[in-house]
């Protein structure tokens, strides 16, 4: 029996919380519950134990510890998104390992996830809080139909048999300025790997994500892309046919090149008064300041509006901007409130965005 989901405005959204640490689920609870959408209807301490309370309960939403024993999140996840889907935001530790395991949940469906900012056990969960909350409740109004199937579609993926390493440095004097949020490891995966090789352009990539997992997700998007991607690094000259993610915790700027033609990049803590590090709209505004009308700007799925109003200064410096469609998006946030502003020269799927920004560094569309 399929999971209903749809909701009345005014419903609670129930919750399951699965964590195999006693501390850990009664923790979560109390966070969740502080909220008054959110109803924690049960908790389980492993994935055999989830199992059985998804029958029972049919919650809204899951959130899922990846490490427990008798069976792990990542199985239990399987189990899930194979016999019923319904959103599921996974916890992990914030080690290399905790983010490898991270993306495989992304890939196997999960929505979203929170880091635990001390390990398993993390006794001071409480700083989490609002990201919890937050999430959960972004997950309860996620698209499934656009996460099931996460990673790369080999039919829309080109040959990856070229060097992707030039002989040579080219200058980037073009750049794609991509934002995007809840849903962005999916869509990127979806989207970077069908980019070719010989792009005649850089691309600067903002991916709401916490320090560490940003290195890790950079290194998957590399292995699976003819594109060069790499975490951001402070001094790197922007190259054409290479991608730069922002690393967690810092913003990403462009600035020219005190000596010789083109940008390097810049990392800042600053500015301090914005909701995220990194942000959308710090790097899409040096962007379009530099770049003018030799940038694209894209935005794709996430909560929120980050980014809405670089894009419209990227398109009042004679930029290129496309926003990822409704039908296609995890969260539909940021790619909306872009358009509401007016600036989206073109609205796209997530399968036709790789042809989409192809078309618009060369001046096709």
């Amino acid at each position: 029996m399929k999971h209903n989901r749809l909701h009345t405005l005014s419903s609670r959204i129930k919750v399951l919380v699965v964590d195999d640490s006693a501390f850990m689920r009664k923790a979560i609870k109390n966070i969740l519950e502080s909220d008054s959408r959110i109803e924690v209807i049960g908790t389980a301490r492993n994935g055999e134990d989830a199992l059985e309370k998804l029958r029972e309960l049919s919650p809204d939403v899951v959130t899922l510890d990846i490490s427990m024993p008798h069976m792990d999140g990542l199985t239990a996840l399987g189990h899930i998104m194979s016999e019923n889907p319904l959103p599921v935001v996974m916890l992990s530790s914030l080690t290399q390992e905790g983010a490898l395991e991270t993306f495989e949940a992304l890939e196997l469906g999960a929505v979203d996830f929170i880091p635990k900012p001390s390990g398993t056990i993390s006794l001071d969960i409480d700083k989490q809080k609002n990201e919890i909350i937050t999430k959960v409740k972004a997950a309860a109004s996620a698209k499934l139909e656009n996460i099931k199937r996460a990673k790369p579609e080999a039919v829309e993926q080109p040959p990856i048999a070229i060097s992707k390493r030039k002989e040579y440095v080219a200058i980037s004097e073009k750049t794609v300025a991509i934002g995007v949020s809840t849903g962005g490891p999916q869509t990127l995966m979806k989207i970077i790997p069908s980019l070719p090789g010989d792009l005649p352009a850089s691309l600067l990539i903002v991916q709401h994500m916490p320090p560490n997992f940003t290195r890790a997700f950079a290194e998957r998007l590399n292995e699976n892309s003819q594109l060069e991607i790499k975490e951001a690094e402070a001094g790197d000259v922007v190259e054409e046919g290479k991608g730069y993610l922002a690393p967690g915790d810092y913003h990403m700027t462009v600035v020219k090149r005190t000596l010789g033609k083109g940008t390097i990049i810049r990392l800042s803590k600053e500015p301090s008064n914005v909701l995220h590090r990194p942000s959308v709209d710090v790097m899409m505004s040096s962007v379009a300041r530099i770049y003018g009308r030799n940038a694209v700007g894209v935005i794709l799925t996430g909560m929120g509006r980050d980014g809405a109003n670089a894009m419209v200064e990227l398109k009042k410096m004679g930029g290129k901007t496309i926003a990822q469609d409704e039908a296609s998006s995890i969260i539909f946030g940021m790619p909306k409130a872009a358009i509401e502003m007016g600036c989206v020269d073109k609205v796209v799927s997530v399968r036709g965005m790789a042809q989409a920004i192809v078309r618009a560094v060369k001046g096709e569309m």
